[in-house]
């Protein structure tokens, strides 16, 4: 049981720190102007695109970890589905505001922290993301191929 648990835990974590981690060094390479639309927090279509490559990729990773250390479907079927649960509720008020027009404006170059916090997502990508994290998850797990030991 631990090691189920600790398998969908580390999944997880392996999804937040790569896409922790390539977002922020995409933001780096694009700088504020390639990740944004001009003068506005609105994310340009490059960044969708890298967006949800990354993001695929981190699923598949935490799919592939959690098999790693749990060595059960069923837990890899638990991680994706609090992927998409936790997807879904992260959603739910950013599609609020997604309909929105916005009055913030950007000027010039911004810190990765204030375009974390100031971006606005098209709410396609809002609703992709948990479908791609479940899609992935799934996949990763698919991967996993325990070894034999030949006797």
């Amino acid at each position: 049981m631990i090691r189920k648990i600790t398998g969908v835990i580390v999944g997880y974590i392996a999804m937040v720190a790569f896409v922790f981690i390539s977002f922020t060094v995409l933001y780096l390479i694009l700088g504020a102007e390639g990740s944004f639309e001009p003068g506005t927090y609105k994310v340009s279509t490059v960044w969708i695109v890298f967006s949800i490559i990354f993001s695929l990729i981190a699923a598949v990773l935490g799919g592939y970890v959690c098999m790693l250390i749990a060595k059960t479907k069923k837990t890899a079927m638990v991680l994706a589905g609090i992927v998409f649960v936790l997807g879904i509720i992260i959603a739910i008020p950013a599609l609020g505001e997604a309909g929105v027009e916005s009055n913030k404006v950007r000027e010039g170059s911004v810190s990765n922290t204030e375009a974390m916090q100031n971006a606005e997502q098209p709410a396609i990508t809002l609703i992709l993301n948990p479908i791609l994290g479940v899609i992935g998850v799934i996949a990763g797990a698919g991967l996993w191929r325990e070894k034999k030991v030949e006797v």
